[in-house]
């Protein structure tokens, strides 16, 4: 993150999209939106959008890599090639591969896994338009789709990123307060009990300033789970 001098990200109390600093971007959820998955999910925040798909829970192979008294959840992030302007390279990146790995740890915390021993169940999350918080933006969309595909859940996991512009802590950065900010702080939580299951940051801060990231970060992800939880509703 470098800061653009020529760029006022704040002024007057305004962000660039006319957001105030607590303000999230708009929101949008879906569930059940591939037939050929087990469970699906769609999210987006602002410009930035991910569609998931689950399969499973379903027999692990090769065989050596299976758990005798729990399953394990593996995950597979990818940025689609025509998701940013800069056309990306096909196929799996060394920075998808990291997140993918994030992204078990996020959400193989909320899932009963030991119902489910020798099991794998099998997340992918395909971010199809990029404008910063892909990585929270996926993980809502995976969330979305484990609750659809009927894994049971102590919760679902729901995430958001703070960060820090022209030194001031604001809610949900979007792509040119993201290149040119001073921080980023993406969490993820698990919505019922609260336990932060991710945390993440880019950039340097003070003790003061994490706090008021965080608290802005957990009120994001609080509205985020009411919009997962609507879009979930509507499949009933």
């Amino acid at each position: 993150m470098g800061k653009n001098k020529d760029m006022d990200l704040l002024k007057n109390g305004k962000r660039i999209d006319g957001r105030g600093k607590e303000d999230l971007r708009e929101l949008e959820a879906k569930a059940g939106i591939l037939k050929r998955a087990d469970g699906s999910g769609y999210f987006r925040m602002g410009n930035t959008e991910a569609v998931a798909a689950v399969f499973g829970p379903r027999e692990l192979h090769p065989k050596h890599k299976q758990k005798p008294q729990r399953g394990i959840l593996q995950c597979r992030y990818n940025l689609a090639p025509f998701s940013v302007d800069d056309r990306k390279r096909p196929g799996p990146s060394r920075r998808g591969k990291e997140i993918g790995k994030v992204a078990e740890g996020a959400l193989s915390s909320a899932v009963f896994l030991e119902e489910f021993p020798t099991a794998t169940i099998d997340v992918y999350m395909e971010v199809i338009s990029a404008d910063a918080g892909t990585r929270c933006v996926a993980l809502n969309a995976g969330s979305i789709a484990l609750a659809d595909a009927g894994i049971p859940m102590k919760g679902l996991i729901s995430s958001c990123a703070a960060g820090k512009i022209e030194d001031t802590p604001v809610l949900d950065l979007k792509g040119e307060e993201d290149m040119n900010g001073q921080v980023d702080l993406p969490i993820a939580m698990n919505a019922e009990t609260g336990e932060i299951t991710l945390l993440q940051m880019d950039g340097m801060t003070d003790i003061e300033e994490m706090d008021e990231m965080m608290d802005l970060a957990i009120k994001g992800c609080k509205k985020v789970a009411e919009k997962q939880k609507e879009a979930l509703m509507e499949t009933f």
